[in-house]
């Protein structure tokens, strides 16, 4: 997957690097409020994913924590460096940290956002357009990483399926975080979804023949893209897997 620089530097221009780092460090402040009072056994129970427990999803926020690191130091000392060195290693770091009990799991979450934040802070010395690579071939833009990990941190409280949902992101947030998606998302081939969102962002997905018009606020088009509308909020809306 490549991202768009064009669509990138426009994504730039349109979102605060300050009020985006404001609003992660809040967002995972509020996870964090929530984990806390997690049970051993509940850790161990089904999230909202398919095939992990809260405990995995916890793991592999910590361990996107710092990939996000390891692209940034990587990126300050001149060389390449992609987030993972593979997928069979992330897997195997997540498949082994679910393991842990509450309290490691707790004190994993909290360490690694508080060592990437100290990371974004001597980001801010570089040049935004800088490109950092995730993954081969895939470059984003150094002043995006923030809105990154801000959308890791809100879909994965989702998906520890203890009392938050997409519906509750705030409208700023939430066309930040359709942007950023959209940025990225790609339907199958032959398809096209045009967005029309209450706020007054529009895209269109794919290509086909004939599209699929979905419309309504950015958080319900967020939660739609990414797979985590409740049945509620999915109410006539095209079924969408939640997207790991």
């Amino acid at each position: 997957m490549a991202w768009d620089l064009v669509r990138q530097a426009a994504l730039s221009s349109f979102v605060s690097v300050d009020e985006v780092r404001k609003v992660k460090l809040e967002a995972t402040q509020r996870l964090l409020g929530d984990t806390i009072s997690l049970s051993e056994r509940a850790w161990q129970e089904p999230g909202k994913l398919p095939g992990w427990t809260r405990a995995h999803i916890a793991t592999h926020l910590a361990r996107n924590a710092d990939a996000f690191v390891r692209s940034i130091d990587s990126v300050l000392g001149g060389r390449r460096g992609l987030m993972y060195d593979s997928d069979e290693d992330r897997d195997l770091a997540i498949e082994r940290g679910s393991e842990r009990g509450a309290l490691e799991l707790q004190i994993d979450l909290d360490t690694s956002a508080g060592n990437l934040s100290e990371r974004f802070d001597v980001l801010e010395t570089i040049p935004g357009d800088l490109s950092v690579e995730f993954s081969s071939g895939s470059f984003l833009r150094a002043d995006l990483l923030p809105l990154a990990r801000l959308y890791e941190v809100i879909i994965h409280h989702v998906d520890l399926d203890c009392g938050f949902e997409v519906s509750q992101v705030n409208p700023v947030t939430a066309r930040w975080l359709l942007e950023w998606i959209v940025l990225s998302y790609k339907v199958p081939r032959g398809m096209a979804v045009r967005l029309l969102s209450s706020s007054g962002f529009t895209a269109v997905l794919g290509a086909g023949n004939a599209e699929t018009v979905i419309s309504g606020p950015d958080a319900v088009l967020l939660g739609w893209l990414s797979g985590r509308l409740n049945a509620d909020e999915a109410l006539d809306l095209p079924a969408q897997p939640p997207l790991a």
